[in-house]
């Protein structure tokens, strides 16, 4: 045969809530320890030390009453059976009861009380264990509700994440294309420039060249001067470039029929806050900005050539 406390646990209740309600009816069966468990429901179960005090109390009671009685010889009816506030009228059984129900109501007021504390009936008992078991099952339920929106909210925060990862890594591969691009522009400006380089030198050597001497050795013919390049036509142009987001400026010599847009290129592969499509360049003499079409145009035709300083930004 199962025990009391089996019995109860099997019903549903608390273990706590049993262990203190077998302790406050001194295991004297299971219908005292249910309509005790039930009787205090609604109150939290106390520790074991108040658990004890509680007993103590009870135990001093009962035999003060019986002194009571001996010594007054009080009728059953003229004795304090209950603890009533006197502030909302209701009825507790025992000082800790009522005590519960001060520190919950801030209630102050109470007295003594010939009213007895019927036990519950049988009806009362299962519409109260029904009651309770349907408390039960809605906290069960808001506990699972509250576990299901946890999980999903931390799935939530995880695609948050993940998608933080992804676009971060399209924007270190995006820079990381634009300084390949950047790099391979750069190279091939300077293949460009060399062969500019190389067919200008050729060009002045042709230019030139002295013309053989005469017969006379005493008055020889003067050679041909050298022609004379413009700067506007040097085929290289030296650029500064001084930059808006800090650092020091980049110097560096470009083609003469390089473009603006050549230079951005240059400029963004050099420092990672500019982009070679937003980029945008100025002249401080004579002061200008240069719009989209200029960065079309070459450095020779934007009157650059042969050298100039430009406000990155």
């Amino acid at each position: 045969m199962s025990s009391d406390k089996e019995q109860l646990l099997a019903m549903g209740f608390e273990p706590a809530r049993i262990d203190w309600a077998l302790k406050a009816t001194k295991n004297s069966g299971l219908q005292p320890a249910m309509d005790h468990v039930l009787e205090n429901s609604e109150k939290p179960v106390p520790t074991a030390e108040e658990q004890n005090i509680d007993v103590a109390d009870d135990d001093d009671d009962a035999e003060a009453l019986a002194a009571h009685i001996k010594k007054t010889g009080a009728s059953d009816e003229q004795i304090a059976k209950s603890i009533k506030c006197s502030e909302c009228g209701k009825v507790f059984r025992s000082q800790a009861t009522a005590s519960f129900h001060a520190e919950r109501s801030g209630h102050q007021e109470f007295e003594e009380s010939t009213e007895e504390i019927k036990p519950l009936t049988e009806e009362e008992k299962k519409a109260k264990l029904a009651e309770l078991r349907e408390k039960l099952a809605a906290k069960r339920a808001a506990l699972r509700r509250k576990a299901g929106q946890d999980s999903g909210k931390i799935k939530e925060d995880l695609q948050l994440k993940e998608i933080n990862k992804e676009a971060e890594r399209k924007r270190r591969e995006k820079i990381e294309d634009q300084k390949a691009r950047a790099a391979i522009k750069a190279q091939i400006e300077a293949d460009k420039r060399e062969r500019a380089e190389k067919a200008a030198r050729e060009k002045v050597a042709r230019e030139g060249a002295t013309l053989p001497p005469t017969t006379s050795s005493a008055n020889p013919a003067p050679s041909k001067p050298v022609a004379a390049v413009k700067s506007s036509e040097n085929p290289e142009t030296r650029l500064q470039i001084r930059l808006s987001a800090g650092g020091p400026p980049l110097t560096k010599t470009f083609a003469s029929d390089s473009t603006l847009v050549d230079v951005a290129e240059w400029v963004a592969s050099e420092s990672l806050a500019y982009n070679v499509d937003t980029v945008t360049f100025a002249s401080t003499f004579p002061r200008k900005t240069y719009s989209r079409e200029d960065m079309k145009k070459s450095l020779k035709e934007n009157g650059l050539t042969p050298s100039a300083v430009l406000m990155a930004s």
